[in-house]
């Protein structure tokens, strides 16, 4: 394991430590509350958005090694789908 990669889990330890003793369902209804209040609200509602994808891009790289290549491949596509929401929330077409 590489020191940069040994830090970022060593960074993160408090936060996972305090998710982890959150009831499984409160972590979920809140990136659920982040993303629909960022799809409802007009204006800076991206924000929101780009919020729960930092997130979901911590959560992926921290499980990166202990996934399966079909495991991977989904979570890129759920962070790829938000950061598409962010971009079209932020940059409006006309």
């Amino acid at each position: 394991m590489s020191t940069l990669r040994e830090s970022f889990e060593r960074a993160s330890l408090p936060a996972l430590t305090f998710l982890s003793g959150l009831p499984r369902v409160v972590p979920f209804l809140a990136i659920m509350a982040l993303t629909l209040a960022g799809v409802l609200l007009p204006g800076w509602g991206w924000v929101l958005i780009a919020l729960v994808a930092l997130i979901l891009t911590w959560i992926l790289v921290l499980a990166w090694p202990r996934l399966s290549s079909a495991e991977r491949l989904m979570r890129l596509a759920v962070v790829a789908l938000m950061v598409a929401v962010t971009v079209t929330q932020a940059a409006p077409r006309g």
